[in-house]
């Protein structure tokens, strides 16, 4: 069994055609990241990749894929129809693809407060254990054939400044994951979780407290040794910590569609663990 696992693809509107007064004065400050951070540029043709990395998803006939947030630069509403255009019949259909919101994805207070993300890829957000959820939809699981479950958990919040996107889970989350565990029906089954920020950096530290997932520990205590995976973004860098017997694999997809930079996980499953993984990158 292979899941692909892909991260942080923003797709980037044309904000030199937007009204100012319409952005708000936090995509104010993103206009200099844009323009004089060149990052504009580096996503330029963020849809054609995301495009293509859906289409591989056929190619290698994968069971499930996993996009780990940060679908959008600044959360306008074109830019999440623009991934789901992207995705194609995949956005569609939660029984082949998960996603969790990024804090790219909850930038304003007008994204969050109108739900933009849940606007756009709520048909995804279903749960084949419902009981289990404790914030709004989350957690919310997958049974992905018979080897294999895909859990989601949302880590991102409303940040106080754009300078402070760091993510939590919550207890009441945490609570839900620990009991769903238990769950029989989840015997056998490797568990991949789905989050966005990342437990820890490359380095294999905790990230820094402006930036990381803040109770990282809590969630890896719950899931110890190569059974369980973490799936992640956040953090701009593909790389793979190998499960130890106190806790998961981790699995960081970096940007998937950063000029330079492109490329997904294929993560293998088999007997109900989590054997590895190899990195790829679109053929564009």
């Amino acid at each position: 069994m292979h899941i692909l696992h892909c991260s942080d693809v923003h797709i980037t509107e044309d904000y030199r055609a937007l009204s100012l007064l319409r952005l708000g004065w936090r995509r104010w400050f993103a206009l200099v990241e844009l323009t004089a951070g060149g990052r504009a540029k580096r996503y330029a043709r963020a849809p054609q990749v995301l495009s293509t990395i859906a289409h591989e998803a056929e190619t290698h006939g994968v069971d499930h894929v996993v996009l780990s947030g940060d679908l959008t630069a600044y959360a306008l509403d074109g830019e999440f129809a623009g991934a789901r255009r992207a995705l194609g019949p995949l956005a569609e259909d939660p029984s082949r693809c998960t996603i969790v919101p990024g804090n790219h994805d909850v930038f304003t207070p007008g994204s969050i407060r109108r739900d933009r993300f849940a606007r756009h890829f709520g048909q995804l957000l279903q749960s084949d254990m419902p009981e289990y959820r404790r914030e709004g939809a989350y957690p919310f699981v997958r049974l992905v054939g018979d080897e294999a479950a895909v859990v989601g958990l949302l880590s991102t919040r409303r940040a106080p400044l754009p300078a402070f996107p760091y993510g939590v889970i919550g207890e009441a989350q945490l609570e839900g994951l620990a009991a769903m565990l238990k769950d029989p029906r989840l015997d056998g089954r490797a568990v991949l979780v789905t989050v966005h920020h990342a437990p820890r950096t490359r380095k294999g530290r905790a990230d820094r407290w402006n930036h990381g997932l803040r109770d990282a520990d809590a969630l890896l205590r719950l899931l110890p040794g190569p059974r369980f995976a973490v799936l992640h973004g956040h953090i701009h860098e593909r790389y793979h910590h190998p499960a130890t017997a106190d806790r998961p694999h981790l699995f960081g997809a970096g940007s998937s569609t950063e000029a330079g930079h492109e490329g997904y996980w294929l993560i293998e499953v088999a007997g109900g663990q989590v054997v590895g993984g190899r990195p790829h990158t679109p053929a564009l």
